[in-house]
């Protein structure tokens, strides 16, 4: 059992949380959305990507991009996941996110798209 992310209530007045595939997914999503710094006490958590938004587009941004939140994902959440496959998109001011990646001790990959405006 884990604290849900984003941090909120549930129906008692109680943090919520998130079991199993949930909290996995959550974890993911809090991995890739995390900027180096934002972290007080582990200033190195997170995949950088917002980093990259910016650059010039191209084929080795492409892949500097896939390899970056590939290598960030399978350091966080490692013992909890294979990551399979990353595909990174930017238009206008929305990031998107699909990763494909194998839950330990499941026997089915998993494909999840996450979605986030572009800060300022």
């Amino acid at each position: 059992m884990a604290i849900s992310q984003p941090f909120r209530f549930d129906a008692t007045g109680r943090t919520a949380t998130a079991e199993g595939a949930e909290a996995l997914r959550q974890a993911i999503e809090t991995v890739l959305f995390t900027q180096a710094g934002e972290r007080v006490n582990r200033p190195d958590f997170g995949s950088g990507l917002f980093q990259l938004i910016f650059a010039p587009n191209g084929s080795e941004i492409a892949t500097a991009t896939q390899f970056l939140v590939q290598s960030a994902l399978q350091r966080w959440l490692g013992a909890r996941a294979q990551v399979l496959d990353v595909q990174v998109a930017a238009e206008d001011a929305v990031l998107t996110v699909v990763v494909r990646y194998q839950p330990a001790g499941a026997a089915q990959p998993v494909t999840a798209r996450f979605a986030r405006a572009v800060p300022a």
